[in-house]
């Protein structure tokens, strides 16, 4: 028969001294390495349903799913980790100044670095914040577990293959603005691939190379500006990307196209 939980935490009596030989065993295997001897302390069950606890992946934070939950993507990694997005500039900027805000820095290889001025002003040049190189000129970053980089690649329709790779702690994004005769390869080169608004023909082959549903590919075309359906081997799922206010100002509303 259930008992009524107590309402009142309760404190345990200490835990009796174990005999030398079995304390000196369990130091010796590694295990059960003891700390300070305090009283254990317990909560009701009525405690235990006011106690909010965040569980999550650690990562960034693109934006939310279509239940309303904060969708994460995980960019600094101890593995290589190659993403791609078929899409617009404004969401690879949100990207860019959300993984700056975690303490990562932000290599970016462009032909356009007017359009990227604005964001390295707010997140601040030098080798604490983002730098901005030429195609093929983004030197070696020197990536570790206490600096992570990630490196975008805004390098048009057709991008050169980069002197710069993913690596431990060194993440590659790759921008298509649209799809291109080197998108299937690079497809099939990411472990994440993200795809915008793109044109019916375009959604075709994107399923026809990510074995997406029909139902899945022919949505493409009707997407929002600022949603994303990212895709990996074993999942997908729609995001919406939303501004900050800082984002909004800085960049503006989302939108697909530059």
């Amino acid at each position: 028969m259930a008992t009524t939980p107590p309402t009142t935490p309760v404190h345990a009596p200490a835990a009796p001294r174990e005999p030398a030989t079995t304390l000196r065993e369990r130091l010796r295997t590694g295990f059960g390495l003891l700390g300070p001897r305090h009283p254990r302390h317990t909560l009701s069950m009525a405690q235990v349903d006011t106690l909010g606890l965040p569980v999550g992946d650690d990562g960034v934070v693109v934006g939310v799913n279509s239940e309303g939950q904060p969708a994460v993507l995980g960019v600094n990694r101890p593995t290589p980790f190659d993403i791609l997005l078929i899409g617009g500039l404004w969401t690879t900027q949100v990207l860019a100044l959300r993984v700056a805000a975690t303490g990562a820095r932000v290599a970016v290889e462009t032909g356009r670095p007017a359009h990227w001025a604005q964001v390295v002003q707010a997140v601040g040049g030098g080798q604490s914040g983002m730098t901005v190189h030429e195609v093929g000129r983004v030197p070696p970053q020197g990536a570790s577990a206490t600096a992570p980089v990630l490196v975008i690649r805004d390098c048009g329709m057709r991008p050169p293959r980069g002197r710069v790779v993913s690596a431990p702690w060194q993440s590659v994004l790759t921008l298509l603005p649209y799809l291109s005769p080197l998108a299937p390869r690079l497809m099939r080169q990411a472990r994440l691939v993200g795809v915008q608004r793109v044109s019916p023909d375009e959604a075709v082959e994107i399923g026809r190379v990510t074995g997406l549903p029909r139902s899945e590919y022919e949505a493409l075309p009707t997407l929002a500006d600022g949603v994303t359906l990212w895709c990996t081997e074993r999942d997908r799922q729609y995001v919406m990307t939303q501004p900050t206010d800082v984002e909004a100002g800085l960049l503006g509303m989302p939108r697909r196209m530059d």
